[in-house]
């Protein structure tokens, strides 16, 4: 594995760090400004939210802003970064909906569940524009859960993140 591999594996964490970060740090910044919730406040046949609150119009923005600019610092075309937040954040709300069926409270933990959509849907429908096989899907999914369970505790004691994980 040469260092062209090893470029190709951080522009795909890199793009993914950027559209998972970006909603975290928009509601820092923004407070509740603009929160509105994705789902609208809807509720489904068996009461519960279709998405939950934490899913907001301001955190899909700010993730498909984010990870278009950091497509075009790391060198991608900007429309590679769009597509990367706009299923990043498909594959958030898509973790959402199932844990809110299968009776997950929102903003519950759910190891795996919470990261893995988020992470290997952009990597798999985008990995011949990334220039990535199946392994490195893999690899990159399994990096970004790595870094998630051991990174949002730290987060969490730095009150960047609501909770700890």
């Amino acid at each position: 594995m040469n260092a062209a591999y090893w470029t190709i594996i951080a522009q795909a964490f890199l793009l993914l760090l950027a559209a998972n970060a970006a909603p975290i740090l928009a509601r820092g910044w923004l407070r509740g400004r603009f929160a509105y919730p994705v789902d609208g406040g809807r509720r489904m046949a068996d009461g519960r939210r279709v998405l939950g609150h934490g899913k907001t119009w301001r955190g899909m923005v700010a993730a498909i802003a984010v990870s278009s600019i950091m497509a075009g610092l790391i060198g991608l075309p900007l429309i590679i970064g769009f597509y990367f937040g706009v299923l990043t954040m498909a594959g958030d709300l898509l973790a959402s909906f199932c844990k809110r069926r299968l009776g997950y409270a929102e903003s519950s933990h759910a190891p795996g569940f919470d990261t893995v959509p988020e992470s290997l849907l952009p990597l798999l429908v985008l990995k011949e524009s990334l220039v990535l096989n199946f392994l490195d899907v893999l690899i990159a999914t399994g990096l970004f859960f790595l870094l998630e369970e051991f990174l949002s505790p730290v987060l969490y004691r730095w009150h960047i993140r609501n909770r700890p994980y």
